[in-house]
């Protein structure tokens, strides 16, 4: 079995001679394996197609690809995009009194999955002539625990209540305040608990409109819990969140919700560990095919996921599995040479009357200082500071060294293409090698800076900055938007670029995971958001880890298999056992 796809934003007909057709050995005998479709694009006959490969290798824009997937999926299709177009195979499963988790990389359909779910989408079912009809959906799932959900859906007999990947779209769909759009969504009365522990009692008076990113997470995620439902849908919980809002949010979603069925798609693993009670695995490639696993444990999902082996289909994801080490080699190295130094300052803002006291310290060669600490604490404030961003209010700054940085929030304004956008730096002789090729930059270049997702933004922004030549490189929240194979991608990246070229970096991010692949050594900073902020100082990944932590409250083991980082459950035997101890990071 096998399915064409046609990546139709980077097919550019008017660019080619229509190399898919013209060396199609099927098309040279006479057979319309590719036809031109209306818009002059191709249309792959897969009945036809023989899987050569020939197109793939043609085409010179990499739009095509010929997928072979096991004969079992044969007829199994739920959803498909267009005449090849994207198809996703298999849905989660909800269940009354369980968090279910989803877990995949971007473009492999999750987000399809929970519209069908939450009712917003009818699956055609592979076909794309019509809609498919309620009776032929139910009759697919027959004999499964979907039958039962897909027939009370179509009669209208369950309420579900979504909330959408996207939030900043909510200031288009609703005028006024968060109090008032709370009110109007509050069906529940768990709202004013849900503010106070959300910490979102001053954010009651603003306008949607004024709210942060991080402000409109909150209110959509009490917006969706609060309402009087059967089902309850979250398609991404955590960006624009620090990891202290996050933990926060998983904390309400599990005890208000606790009797109800629960669907929650979510990228930080340390977050759906501690949330999720099982999990789906969504494989396959990205803009190509997904497809949805049976449920798991969590605990067996995600060291699954990290391993790059699902071993139920046995079928590997991932070349190489994420490895996690319980000492971290590079610790030892007591001795690094010095490339960075900075004097102690203070940044003070008159309007806010925030500040900011800053020690002074130092970074060494080839090291990567992670840096940790809540929203609005003056992390960014920091490294705007460092970068030459904004000068500080009293004292100064003697980073005598060259300076790159990513900044926190990025706009995709520029009306050109990414391969014109990022051959206009200056780029040196590995950076294709070391940092283009990695980030999976060649596969964007056809793409429009204005029409790239979040992810494929902040992939661009990070080998913008990587592409400079200098000794210092700063990235705030590179994480934001990004999958775990992205991140994971990153990881390599940032680690060997630091160590090969033995230059300083500095990484703001609230994925622990994240934090712990790949930092040195941890900066913890502490104080009142949005009224004062300081650093309590750069230790070991042990001692940070333990002073961030228990600041946070939350306990983490290390997964006897894999030695990652999990979040014990609060309150349960082991949370308790290393809160007494005092040790609140085992490494």
């Amino acid at each position: 079995m096998r399915i064409a796809i046609l990546k139709k934003d980077k097919c550019q007909p008017r660019k080619c001679e229509y190399e898919c057709m013209k060396y199609c050995p099927m098309v040279r005998t006479g057979v319309e394996t590719v036809v031109l479709g209306d818009d002059s694009k191709p249309i792959i006959s897969e009945d036809l197609c023989e899987g050569c490969g020939i197109c793939i290798k043609k085409c010179p824009f990499g739009a095509i690809s010929i997928i072979g997937l096991p004969e079992e999926l044969e007829g199994e299709e739920t959803h498909r995009y267009g005449e090849n177009g994207f198809v996703l195979y298999g849905m989660p499963i909800p269940k009354a009194g369980t968090i279910t988790g989803t877990l995949g990389a971007n473009g492999t359909g999750k987000s399809t999955a929970i519209k069908i779910l939450a009712g917003l989408q009818v699956p055609n079912l592979g076909k794309l002539d019509s809609e498919a009809s309620w009776n032929a959906i139910i009759k697919r799932y027959a004999g499964s625990e979907l039958q039962n959900y897909f027939d009370k859906v179509s009669n209208g007999k369950i309420k579900v209540a979504y909330k959408p990947q996207y939030v900043d779209a909510i200031p288009k769909l609703f005028d006024g305040t968060v109090h008032e759009l709370l009110e109007s969504t509050d069906e529940t009365g768990a709202s004013k608990q849900l503010v106070g522990a959300f910490e979102l009692d001053e954010a009651m008076d603003k306008d949607i409109n004024a709210l942060s990113g991080g402000e409109l997470q909150r209110v959509a995620v009490i917006g969706c819990i609060t309402r009087d439902a059967d089902f309850y849908f979250f398609d991404e919980i955590t960006p624009y969140l620090d990891i202290y809002q996050r933990v926060r949010v998983a904390k309400g979603i599990k005890d208000i919700l606790k009797d109800k069925a629960v669907v929650v798609v979510e990228h930080d693993l340390a977050i759906l560990d501690m949330l999720a009670d099982y999990v789906h695995l969504i494989y396959g490639e990205p803009g190509g095919y997904g497809v949805v696993t049976m449920p798991r444990s969590t605990s067996r999902g995600i060291n699954e996921y990290l391993s790059g082996f699902l071993h139920a289909e046995n079928v590997r994801i991932r070349d190489k599995p994420i490895e996690f080490s319980a000492h971290p080699p590079r610790e030892v190295l007591k001795n690094r040479e010095v490339s960075t130094e900075y004097d102690g300052f203070d940044k003070r803002y008159g309007e806010s009357g925030f500040v900011l006291d800053a020690k002074s310290g130092s970074i060494g060669k080839g090291e990567v200082l992670g840096i940790v600490g809540r929203n609005a604490i003056g992390k960014s404030t920091f490294v705007k500071v460092l970068a030459g961003e904004t000068e500080p209010t009293t004292g100064k700054i003697a980073v005598d060294v060259t300076v790159s940085y990513k900044p926190q929030y990025i706009k995709g304004e520029l009306d050109m293409t990414v391969k014109e956008f990022i051959y206009s730096l200056k780029l040196g002789e590995s950076d294709k090698v070391e940092v283009l090729d990695p980030l999976g930059i060649p596969e964007l270049e056809s793409k429009n800076i204005k029409e790239l997702s979040g992810g494929e933004l902040q992939d661009v922004a990070i080998a913008a900055s990587l592409c400079h030549d200098a000794s210092l490189y700063m990235l705030d929240e590179p994480s934001a938007h990004l999958d775990v194979e992205q991140k994971v991608r990153l990881i390599r990246t940032i680690r060997r670029y630091a160590e090969r070229r033995g230059v300083s970096m500095l990484i703001v991010d609230h994925d622990i995971y994240l934090i712990d692949l790949l930092s040195d050594r941890l900066m913890v900073f502490d104080g009142e958001p949005g009224v004062r902020g300081e650093i309590k100082g750069c230790f070991g990944m042990r001692e940070g880890m333990n002073i961030f932590l228990k600041d946070l409250g939350v306990s983490f083991r290390r997964d006897e298999n894999t030695l990652r980082p999990r979040i014990n459950k609060i309150g349960s035997a082991k949370d308790r056992e290393q809160k007494e101890k005092g040790k609140y990071y085992y490494l």
